[in-house]
């Protein structure tokens, strides 16, 4: 399926926010996910499925000093 991820049109292989995060390898990263504008926690990822044409925005925080 083609969904927005970031602004850039990505082909996601499973259904899940969980899979997406998965097959971007940024999984154990501290992330936040917004899907259509609404912010999805964290403890959600593998239950919310992603349709079609959704935009995603991930940010994940990078530490440094």
């Amino acid at each position: 399926m083609k969904l927005t991820v970031n602004g850039d049109t990505l082909t996601l292989d499973g259904s899940t926010i969980a899979d997406l995060v998965s097959q971007l390898e940024l999984t154990g990263r501290r992330l936040a996910v917004e899907v259509n504008r609404e912010i999805i926690p964290k403890s959600q990822h593998g239950d919310v499925t992603l349709k079609e044409g959704d935009i995603v925005e991930i940010v994940h925080a990078i530490g440094g000093g």
